[in-house]
Formats: C-alpha cells, structure tokens, sequence
C-alpha cells in the first residue's frame, strides 16, 4: 500500500512559476474581459458622436481627457495581447509550433509583443 502525501494547507499562489504558456493564456483570458467590459462605453461613445455634430465635438473632447487616455492604455494592451495570443492559438489548434521549445518562444513573443506595441501606442499619444 503507497502511503499518499498530504495535501498542502496552505497555496502560496505568489510562488507559483507560471511557464510563459500559461502567463500568456491568463492574460488572453484577461484581456478578453477587458475589452468586453469596454464594449458599453465604445458603443455609447461611437453613438453620440453619430448623433450630430456637437455630439461628435463632445466624444472628441473626452477622448482626448487626459483620464480616458490613461484608461485607453490597458485597453491597448488588452487588443494587442489579445490579438497576438488568439494568433498563437489559431497556430497551435494546426499543431504548428506546438513543441516545447516554440511553445515557450511564441509564448514569450505574445507577452512582450503586447508590452511593445502598448508602448508604440503610448508614444504616438504623446
């Protein structure tokens, strides 16, 4: 009889090493949540600026508010991360890059090809 190992009490989810692999998916999951709870705001946004022409001048002036510029930069990171790791996936369902070595690549590109092009976004604002 095999005498089992009790399970831990406590989970130190702090530190826990995630593989690249999985701090891409969490942030694919994230992302998605991000982009999806913007969805209200871009859809009233985009409608009042339909609307007529002082509604158009007023989305114009809140987009360039120097909150909503600060909210449209995890936003960004959300498209970029989410777009990138969707194109990850779509190459590992056809079983490209699936081994271990281009998994832990195509991960890495995933997560700092969003932190780069967050940033390309941030400096074109500027």
């Amino acid at each position: 009889m095999v005498q089992q190992k009790p399970a831990p009490k406590y989970l130190n989810l702090i530190k826990i090493k995630l593989p690249p692999g999985g701090i891409a998916s969490i942030g694919h999951r994230i992302s998605g949540v991000l982009m999806f709870l913007a969805i209200p705001f871009v859809a009233w946004e985009f409608s009042r600026s339909l609307s007529n022409q002082q509604g158009f001048r007023e989305v114009l002036d809140c987009l360039q508010s120097t909150p909503v510029v600060l909210l449209s930069l995890p936003l960004a990171w959300s498209l970029s991360h989410h777009l990138l790791a969707g194109v990850r996936h779509l190459f590992l369902d056809m079983e490209i890059g699936v081994d271990k070595t281009s998994a832990n690549t195509t991960a890495w590109v995933v997560n700092i090809g969003a932190l780069l092009l967050t940033a390309l976004y941030a400096a074109s604002l500027l």
